[in-house]
């Protein structure tokens, strides 16, 4: 049946409608800590998941044996830089660097669309993010509110 079966993408693998249920869960696992904290219910738990896996914006990362979904990242290419809507790992895949090889995926998804930037923005409460995003070569924007979520916008020239 098309769409069923996940398609291969360079260093990542784009979500197909089997995996609906794994991107669900496992963004739910990564951001329902931050409830509490942030006051509100993280935007990537709220996403209609199933719209985004059909657009062709998800990309997982899957357990090498298992092939159980661990991480994934909701990219969309703009006319000037790819938008990195969310990334989530599974608090069971931490510390086995599966974050590192979605964000360089991340990186290589924009090279190959020929796009120079990469933007993403992550809830000031957030403060683990606000460590790991300049390691890897984002720069802070500027801080904004948007409704419920004060959020701080980050950029990453590729050039």
């Amino acid at each position: 049946m098309p769409g069923m079966r996940s398609e291969q993408t360079g260093e990542g693998i784009r979500a197909a409608a089997a995996d609906v249920p794994a991107v669900k869960a496992v963004t739910d696992a990564a951001y329902r800590p931050y409830i509490e904290r942030i006051g509100v219910v993280p935007a990537p738990m709220e996403a209609d998941h199933a719209a985004d896996v059909a657009a062709g914006k998800v990309f997982v990362a899957r357990e090498p044996a298992a092939g159980r979904v661990v991480g994934l990242v909701v990219i969309e290419a703009r006319a000037d830089h790819l938008f990195l809507d969310s990334i989530a790992v599974h608090p069971d895949a931490h510390g086995r660097g599966v974050g590192r090889r979605l964000l360089r995926f991340v990186d290589a998804r924009a090279r190959a669309l020929g796009l120079e930037e990469i933007r993403l923005y992550t809830n000031a409460m957030m403060w683990e993010n606000q460590k790991i995003y300049p390691k890897y070569g984002y720069e802070v924007v500027e801080r904004r509110v948007d409704g419920p979520y004060d959020r701080i916008h980050y950029r990453k020239r590729l050039v």
